[in-house]
């Protein structure tokens, strides 16, 4: 069964078909989270992602867009969760000097660590991109910018991804 057939059902008022889509989409929804944020936090944000889609779904008018629409709450999630500790940070640090970020960074020789030492922009773009195996397109409405920006993220992100990688010592 397709997701637009799910989401039209669920639209409908069938638990089943709810239950169905997250069953479907509750790995790549955290995956997504996870490589954005550290698990104890992932786990929260992808409650709430689920939360809001559940509230939403009566109100998608395109059931044939349910993943680039639901990557677009996880998104937003993500971001609204990085923003709110940003300011929590900031208040408590008040005017005291901020370290550089990128010396605070874990030297990790691993993928993952790598990812989590681009910037939040670029790391996106690859998870979105190359992880999550959505469309350039996708990755456009997504992240609500034109199409030729995600292109040059994603140009952007393989550069950052190589020269972190290399000097880590890996070698292409």
């Amino acid at each position: 069964m397709t997701d637009e057939l799910l989401v039209v059902r669920a639209q409908l008022g069938e638990r089943a078909a709810v239950a169905e889509l997250v069953a479907r989409w509750q790995a790549p929804v955290w995956t997504y989270v996870r490589r954005m944020l550290d698990a104890g936090r992932a786990d929260d944000v992808t409650q709430e992602i689920w939360l809001a889609v559940i509230r939403g779904l009566p109100r998608l008018r395109e059931p044939g867009r349910f993943a680039p629409w639901l990557f677009t709450i996880a998104r937003r999630s993500v971001t609204d969760r990085l923003r709110s500790e940003y300011a929590e940070e900031t208040a408590e640090l008040g005017d005291l000097a901020v370290d550089d970020p990128v010396e605070a960074m874990v030297d990790r020789a691993d993928l993952v660590s790598a990812l989590s030492g681009l910037p939040v922009l670029e790391r996106e773009i690859l998870v979105l991109f190359y992880l999550e195996d959505l469309s350039v397109e996708d990755c456009a409405q997504i992240c609500q910018v034109p199409v030729g920006t995600v292109k040059s993220r994603l140009n952007r992100a393989r550069r950052l991804l190589r020269q972190h990688l290399e000097e880590k010592g890996y070698r292409p």
